[in-house]
């Protein structure tokens, strides 16, 4: 298929996504400033988690498909969530966990569903299927990040340093658009389903979702 496919697929799935967009309960409430503090812990736990795990699942489809555009842009993914891990130890140190705090976190089954699906894309999907998902899924999860970490500023008073990892993710890597768009181009021109990717696109976002659930949960 001709990349113009490519960016109407594109097209279409983010706006699905945007026309699924509901209510983050648990960042109404951080906002609020209504999270309690001995909850905020929770998030370096579950992120601890979701991005070791994503960082091996790009690592897996870089070796899976290793070919221009595809390898190289999984294996920036692995090393973007690499570059995350360094920065996520001064959130947890801010709201007073230690690194063996942060291991013998006991995650909540729900928040670890985002992870789980995209490691089984990794093993069993297809390239258009990943990339697809991801950048779908951009742009609402950017802007999650974006206002975790205006949140925890304003009213948990975090320096920059401790928000750095909610930071990181709040902006777009240069190129990340174009160069998802090729690999989900790559995938199409291979004989990939279409469907199959929005679906997965439909599916991150739904487990995304149940990820903020899960730490909301509880709550009044």
């Amino acid at each position: 298929m001709p990349r113009i496919e490519a960016t109407e697929l594109v097209e279409r799935a983010r706006g699905r996504i945007a026309s699924l967009n509901g209510v983050n309960r648990f960042l109404d409430l951080l906002e609020q400033g209504a999270i309690p503090r001995d909850r905020l812990p929770w998030l370096a736990g579950e992120e601890l988690r979701i991005v070791d795990s994503d960082r091996r699942s790009f690592a897996l489809l870089a070796s899976r498909y290793p070919d221009t555009p595809s390898g190289q842009f999984f294996l920036s993914l692995a090393q973007g969530e690499n570059q995350a891990l360094s920065l996520l130890p001064h959130y947890a140190s801010a709201v007073g966990w230690s690194e063996k705090d942060l291991i013998h976190y006991e995650p909540r089954p729900r928040a670890q569903a985002y992870p789980a699906y995209l490691a089984q894309r990794a093993a069993f999907g297809t390239r258009s299927e990943v990339a697809l998902a991801m950048l779908a899924n951009l742009e609402e999860w950017g802007n999650y990040c974006a206002r975790t970490a205006a949140a925890l500023r304003s009213r948990y008073g975090l320096s920059e340093e401790a928000v750095g990892f909610f930071s990181y993710f709040a902006e777009t890597p240069p190129g990340f658009v174009e160069e998802a768009t090729a690999v989900v181009a790559a995938g199409l021109e291979a004989g990939e389903d279409p469907a199959s990717a929005v679906r997965a696109a439909d599916f991150l976002h739904a487990y995304e979702a149940d990820f903020w659930a899960a730490l909301a949960e509880g709550l009044s």
